[in-house]
This record gives C-alpha cells, sequence and structure tokens, in this order.
C-alpha cells in the first residue's frame, strides 16, 4: 500500500517502538463487522439464523460480530434491516454511549447512520433521537438506514450546527460528535483516501472540528454527556482536541478516552471520548406541534385495524401534502430546521384513501395480519423488483423472508405487485 511518506514519518515520530508492528497492520485485508439490529431481533436468535458464518464478538458485545462474507448487503436479511455492515473498531463508539443516559439524544455528524442505529439500539425505543447530517444527499442515505432498521423514536434533519446550538441549548442528555476527520483510519477499507491526506487537510480538519465541538457543547444539558470520535490518528484532531476543548469549556470534564489502532485492535482505527459537563440547567424545549387531519386519521385507522393484530398508536401528524407521520413522544419542536423523516412515516392520504408507506413496514410489519412468506430465492426475486404469483387473500401484504419483512404487496387475483420503492431495490446479482 502506498501510503503518504509524511504520515508514515509522523506515524513513526508518534509510535516509536511500535511503529513497526503499525506499518505490518496495513498488509493484512481490513476487518469486517456487522452488529445485529436487536430492535428486531436477538443477538442469539441471528446467530442460529445467519445465513453467513459469523466469527468472534466485537469487543465483547454480543451483538457485534467479525465477518468475512463478501457481499454481506447482498443478502435478504440485510433488507429486512436485521443488521447494521459497521468497522468493528467504529463499534466502540455506540458501546461508549450506551453508558450515558439517554432520554434526549443528538447525533450530530450522523451520515451514513452506523452509530445512529447504534445509539437507538441502546434507547431500545424509548426517549427520542434526532440525527442530523448537514450534507442533504447523505441526509438521505442516513434516512433510508434509520428506516430499514425499523427505528421509531427518530428524526432525521438537515442542519448547521451553529443553528442547532441555537435552536437547543442545554436540551440533550447525550450529543455525539463523530466529526469529519483526515481518514488516516480509512486507508485500507477506502484506499481513494490516501491521495487526499495531507498535513494541511489535517490542520483544516482539526479547524472545523473545533468549531463543531464548540457548537455541541452548547446543547448538552447539565449532568450530560458529549462523546466525541474520529477515525484517525492525528493528535491534533484526537487528544489535542480534547484538551483544547476542556481548556475552552471547563464546564466539562474527561471522563473516558480510547484510542484504537490497527495494531492494537483488531479493526481499522478509531478515537473516542467521553466528556461530562458538570450539574447545571437543563433547558426545556416546546413540543412539537402536531398537524390535525381528522379525515386522513380516519382513513389510516380503518386501513390499521384491517391490516394489522395490533395498530400502531400515538400521536399522528398530517402534512399539507398528505404525508403522515407517527410522531414519537416528547419529540421537540423541529421548526427552522430541514425535516427528513419523523418517527416513522405511515403513507400518504390523497383526500379519499390512504397509502401505507415502506417505512411502515419496516417498524411494525412483525404486526401485521397478512403475510406472504417466501422463500430466500423467492426473496431475491421481490427485492429485484419482480411481481410475484402466489394465491393470497387481495389488498396489502408483508412480503417476508422467514417471518421478516421486507416490503409491501398488493394482491389482485393471484398477483402480487410489488411496492417495494425503486430507490430500495436489489438492482442485480450482487
Amino acid at each position: 500500500m502506498n501510503l503518504p511518506q509524511a504520515f508514515l514519518d509522523r506515524m513513526r515520530k508518534r509510535l516509536g517502538e511500535n511503529f513497526p508492528a503499525f506499518l505490518a497492520s496495513y498488509e493484512t485485508p481490513p476487518y469486517k463487522g456487522l452488529r445485529v439490529n436487536t430492535l428486531k431481533i436477538s443477538a442469539e436468535e441471528f446467530a442460529r439464523r445467519a445465513p453467513f458464518p459469523l466469527g468472534e464478538n466485537v469487543g465483547g458485545d454480543p451483538a457485534c460480530f467479525y465477518i468475512g462474507e463478501e457481499k454481506p448487503g447482498a443478502d435478504p436479511y440485510h433488507f429486512a434491516g436485521l443488521y447494521y455492515l459497521q468497522e468493528p473498531s467504529a463499534m466502540q463508539v455506540g458501546s461508549m454511549a450506551a453508558k450515558c443516559k439517554k432520554q434526549r439524544v443528538l447525533d450530530l455528524c450522523a451520515a451514513p447512520g452506523g452509530k445512529t442505529t447504534h445509539l437507538a439500539q441502546e434507547m431500545a425505543g424509548e426517549g427520542v433521537l434526532i440525527a442530523n447530517e448537514v450534507n442533504y444527499a447523505r441526509a438521505k442515505i442516513l434516512s433510508q438506514n434509520v428506516e430499514r432498521m425499523g427505528i421509531k423514536n427518530c428524526a432525521v434533519i438537515s442542519a448547521p450546527p451553529e443553528k442547532l446550538a441555537a435552536r437547543f441549548p442545554a436540551y440533550f442528555d447525550l450529543v455525539l460528535v463523530d466529526a469529519p476527520c483526515s481518514g488516516e483510519g480509512m486507508f485500507k477499507k477506502e484506499q481513494s483516501a490516501i491521495p487526499e491526506w495531507s498535513a494541511e487537510n489535517v490542520k483544516m480538519c482539526a479547524a472545523r472540528q473545533r468549531a463543531i465541538l464548540g457548537d455541541a457543547a452548547g446543547t448538552v444539558a447539565g449532568g450530560g454527556h458529549l462523546v466525541y470520535s474520529t477515525c484517525t490518528f492525528s493528535e491534533e484532531e484526537d487528544e489535542w482536541q480534547v484538551e483544547d476543548f476542556l481548556s475552552r469549556h471547563p464546564e466539562f470534564s474527561l471522563v473516558e478516552a480510547r484510542k484504537l489502532y490497527p495494531h492494537t485492535f483488531r479493526g481499522e482505527g478509531h478515537f473516542c471520548a467521553l466528556l461530562q459537563r458538570k450539574n447545571g440547567e437543563t433547558l426545556p424545549q416546546k413540543p412539537f406541534p402536531v398537524q390535525k387531519n381528522t379525515q386522513a386519521e380516519r382513513a389510516f385507522r380503518i386501513f390499521a385495524e384491517d391490516f394489522f393484530a395490533e395498530p400502531p398508536a400515538g400521536g399522528i401528524t398530517t402534512l399539507a401534502d398528505g404525508r403522515m407521520y407517527l410522531v414519537p413522544a416528547g419529540m421537540p419542536d423541529l421548526s427552522g430546521v430541514s425535516v427528513l423523516r419523523l418517527g416513522v412515516e405511515l403513507g400518504t392520504w390523497d383526500g379519499k384513501l390512504f397509502k401505507p408507506a415502506h417505512a411502515l413496514l419496516m417498524a411494525f410489519g412483525e404486526r401485521a395480519n397478512r403475510k406472504l412468506a417466501l422463500t430466500r430465492e423467492e426473496a431475491k426475486k421481490y427485492l429485484r423488483g419482480e411481481t410475484l404469483q402466489r394465491d393470497c387473500a387481495n389488498g396489502w401484504c408483508a412480503v417476508c423472508v422467514e417471518g421478516f419483512p421486507l416490503g409491501l404487496g398488493k394482491s389482485v387475483g393471484g398477483t402480487v405487485k410489488n411496492h417495494l420503492p425503486k430507490g430500495l431495490r436489489l438492482v442485480k446479482e450482487q
């Protein structure tokens, strides 16, 4: 691997006698990891059903595994949201955050969603999770992953950190800043990151991280926690960044810090630090202003009482374009920021009829009365967008593989029309 000489010189100076072991780690393939989505299946049950071999647990977490599978993203279980593919050392950030109170949580730099979905699992449906990504295109990917994993208590938004600092002062119990960085821990996994590295870029990233951390600090409630992480080894972006933050914010103290190198941990490398704000005020926020539409809600209830054995319950908001969302209890007012996803998208109401959304099925599909059971081979056909010929009752159905919902179908006279969103389909056999 053709690593930048300036990078190697920096690492040799930093690691000393441990540098040869660090350099030798680049001669091995990158580690791959899988985190079981415990919102949908237990780690033990997944291990029994796993469609490919699982390795050892990562960091002792029973839901996190090393894997060697070449194409785990093409398996129907992945589309069903039973697992998230995540670099093993990055999993340690969620494990660190799991130690904190998590009723009001903000993931400030959340795309593509690995740490957001990990936080959601640890929250187990309780409290409110706000996942933010300033890049709108990346926020869409984040929203898709939140949807696939069936997360019910999350809002996905897109706003600059400084706007959220002004919007949510002293509000969150836990704020995660997985900061944009120089990506030194990504060199094996994404070799395209190598030519982008430079000492100047490290300095630029450090300056940006300093600003983001300053904004994040103001959103943490008294007694709350801030988790800071990067996938780089640079001291400017890691240890020195934390030291600088503490010098500027004496109301915080360092609880724990971990530096994971690829020669000391079976992963590509990560840094994470847990900080706590001293006791102080917690400022309230106005509740989310639910927009009531009696006719739309009646149409949804008619559908839900027929489709589900136990219809979803909670506050429903109906937007002007007819989209309907199940709003998580405790969700704050999000006016003034761009909202991509609010809790669970139920579907759309066109003024007469209700049409269910894919997100509704991914969040509550296990409750469906009408399930169309597919084999794994049939599931791949469905995931490619094919129409199915099956003898089942007319109407909407939950299309499932081995009992786990993949998406919606609508049966008419033995033909099941495919309602899996085109953007989520398996375009070709991977």
